[in-house]
């Protein structure tokens, strides 16, 4: 399909029905930098829409699945209606095109996942981790709400108690961890990521796809149900906060690598 041409920080490679997604910005561990956010947005459209693909199976380049927001696009995003209507569009999208997207979605995360790269690495159907992934929400401590897809996804995989604590304290967790709450399908030695990721996705590909289509969208009206009470009102709480103080000292903080001193704890 030739429209996949347009991608710049997504190689998109199809063979054998299987859409092989890399998000593939190496230099930064694949922060999502506002092109990448909004390729994010658009991929689940194209996939839907390309007859030759049965199954999307998403990873990183290099050593990170993706290590979140780029801090320096999201400096320009502070206090800016145009850039924060912007993100809160594709962030919208992100979520509601992979939950629409009857064909089924892989994540092979193989390193950090943070932010916008964790939602797409959960929001997948069948998440597949390596022992070496590591994985935080990343909001609060950036001094915004947790919008994103955490209040959406997060409680139905591994319960509220668990949510409300990495949401709100923004402890990592390894693919270990995410596995014994649930947070992932599978997790598996590094070495052995991809080729499991591979296996899985060519089963999907060589099962029936209408009952394999059908069955991921009857199990996403749960998803659905939630889209547009918690998700889209955790999404604006989140994007309300890009007015605030709070997020400049988030932003200074995680450059300069130091603990932050947010004004509202002062």
């Amino acid at each position: 399909m030739s429209g996949y041409d347009s991608y710049q920080h997504l190689q998109v490679e199809v063979k054998d029905n299987i859409a092989l997604l890399t998000m593939n910005r190496p230099d930064v561990l694949n922060a999502t930098n506002a092109q990448l956010h909004y390729e994010l947005s658009r991929i689940w459209v194209d996939i839907g829409d390309d007859p030759e693909v049965r199954v999307a199976l998403i990873t990183g380049a290099g050593r990170a699945f993706s290590a979140g927001g780029d801090l320096n696009d999201l400096r320009g995003t502070v206090g800016n209606p145009q850039e924060i209507a912007r993100s809160m569009k594709e962030a919208r999208d992100i979520v509601h095109n992979m939950v629409a997207l009857d064909k089924p979605i892989v994540s092979a995360i193989n390193g950090v996942a943070v932010g916008a790269g964790l939602a797409v690495a959960l929001l997948a159907d069948i998440s597949i981790a390596s022992d070496k992934a590591r994985f935080t929400d990343g909001h609060v401590r950036l001094g915004v709400a947790a919008g994103d897809h955490a209040c959406l996804i997060w409680p139905l995989l591994c319960g509220m108690a668990k949510t409300k604590y990495y949401l709100l304290t923004c402890d990592f967790l390894d693919g270990t961890e995410a596995e014994r709450i649930g947070l992932v399908s599978k997790v598996v030695p590094h070495e052995e990521l991809m080729p499991t990721a591979m296996q899985v996705a060519r089963k999907l590909a060589d099962g029936p796809q209408p009952a394999i289509q059908w069955t991921k969208r009857a199990l996403n009206q749960w998803l659905r149900m939630a889209e547009h009470t918690s998700f889209d009102y955790s999404l604006s709480l989140e994007m309300l906060g890009f007015f605030g103080d709070d997020v400049k000292e988030g932003l200074d903080s995680l450059q300069e690598k130091r603990d932050p001193d947010f004004p509202s704890a002062r």
